[in-house]
């Protein structure tokens, strides 16, 4: 009954989800040179042979999937690979990383007819889907057509398991929906087994087979020369209030550490110009890395509101907080740091890496604070004695790096599927 609702609501609903499009391409949050693919267009012709598509949400599913997309790629010549993303910057962000062979759209709205145009172009032979994006039109569309469905490095935090308790029904629908789901822990593979999904598992997760994050050698060599005498400190993929937070703490550490040089990487690049005017309230001198400015001598901050360069500043910098977990909920992805080298330190909401942040703190490879002045403290303290700082990033490094294996076991699990997507396909081609 309430997919029924749902799918009358966004076939009315057509009006409103047009003036919704339309005010977040004006906002930029729409790629104004692709956007028919948000309704269904594709801007590529369908390669003929068998087709696996993949979604993933944004960035941070993107870059999970990239290992699975090479290695298929490498072992599966015939196949095709097709990876959808909901937003510009991971589009922008694949344009640079994925796979040769790969194609990239964006992923329709979930307004039926959207979802019928693009699956009639695209028609997919096998659907891997990435951790807990739940689109009911799209989902029970792929079931009705048999399609077969995996999701993969599944994840239902505490908060959405509670929620989707209250609507059983609507969850145990989509999630029957799905030949496999692979959940990132066991915790997770129980949780949606208990919410209907008919055959489920934990391999570990995908989030560990990524490779350490690029970095350009000539710009880091610049930077390392210009920051050489400097310490140096990383707030990462930082969300509203952590940026003056941030600013708070260069104050304090600056006082015990001449010459401090603050890195701050907001989670979205387009707020820039914001942040900036708020750190420089906050009495910072501010180097913009989109101006083209660098942390000269003199610079208290540096504002690296860039794309895809987190490996370059995890590079610099010894000691990286993680954002989204102090101030505000669910926290960012720890191990792009750790996988660097860098002493990782998290606040208490990291709800959507609960178990690896868990597994993190209890195995020393990463610390945990619980207020503003503890974080002040523990950084403090980190980039004073390297004594304790160089054995918590080895720990950490060896954490990231020591569950490669997930990928093996994912791709064994694929493999049947695999192969019946490429005998289809080919017998398709025979008829």
């Amino acid at each position: 009954m309430l997919i029924s609702l749902y799918r009358g609501l966004t076939t009315l609903g057509g009006p409103v989800i047009d003036l919704y499009l339309g005010r977040r391409r004006a906002a930029g949050k729409e790629d104004p040179l692709r956007f028919p693919e948000r309704r269904g267009h594709a801007s590529l012709r369908r390669p003929s042979g068998p087709l696996v598509w993949v979604h993933a949400a944004s960035v941070g599913e993107s870059l999970s999937m990239l290992p699975l997309l090479r290695h298929l790629r490498e072992t599966r010549p015939g196949l095709t690979v097709l990876l959808t993303t909901g937003t510009v910057t991971s589009a922008r962000m694949m344009a640079d990383r994925l796979p040769e062979g790969c194609l990239h759209q964006y992923v329709p709205v979930d307004r039926i007819r959207f979802v019928r145009r693009f699956l009639d172009h695209w028609q997919p032979d096998l659907v891997l889907w990435a951790e807990s994006e739940f689109w009911p039109n799209m989902i029970t569309e792929i079931g009705r057509r048999g399609l077969p469905l995996v999701l993969l490095n599944g994840r239902v935090s505490d908060r959405s398991f509670r929620n989707w308790q209250r609507f059983r029904g609507l969850i145990g629908q989509l999630l029957g929906s799905f030949t496999l789901c692979l959940g990132q822990t066991a915790d997770d593979a129980d949780r949606l087994s208990q919410l209907g999904a008919p055959a489920c598992d934990c391999l570990g997760n995908l989030k560990f087979a990524a490779p350490p994050l690029p970095a350009d050698e000539d710009t880091l060599i610049r930077l390392r020369r210009l920051t050489a005498e400097r310490p140096v400190w990383l707030a990462a993929s930082t969300h509203a209030g952590e940026e003056a937070m941030a600013a708070r703490l260069h104050h304090t550490l600056a006082e015990r550490h001449p010459g401090l040089l603050t890195v701050v990487i907001p989670r979205h690049a387009h707020r820039g110009d914001e942040v900036r005017a708020e750190l420089e309230a906050e009495g910072l001198r501010v180097a913009q890395r989109s101006r083209g400015e660098m942390p000269e001598a003199g610079i208290d901050l540096y504002l690296a509101d860039t794309m895809g360069e987190m490996g370059l500043f995890c590079r610099l910098a010894p000691v990286v907080f993680i954002g989204k977990s102090l101030i505000g909920h669910g926290g960012q992805n720890p191990l792009e740091a750790a996988r660097l080298g860098c002493a990782v330190v998290m606040g208490p909401h990291m709800d959507n890496f609960a178990e690896m942040t868990r597994r993190m703190v209890t195995g020393g490879a990463a610390l945990q604070v619980g207020s503003e002045g503890e974080l002040a403290l523990t950084v403090d303290r980190l980039l004073r004695d390297p004594q304790e700082r160089r054995p918590l990033a080895d720990r950490g490094h060896d954490f990231a790096t020591q569950e490669m294996v997930v990928l093996e076991r994912v791709l064994d699990r694929l493999a049947p599927l695999l192969d019946t997507a490429e005998r289809q396909a080919a017998a398709h081609a025979r008829a």
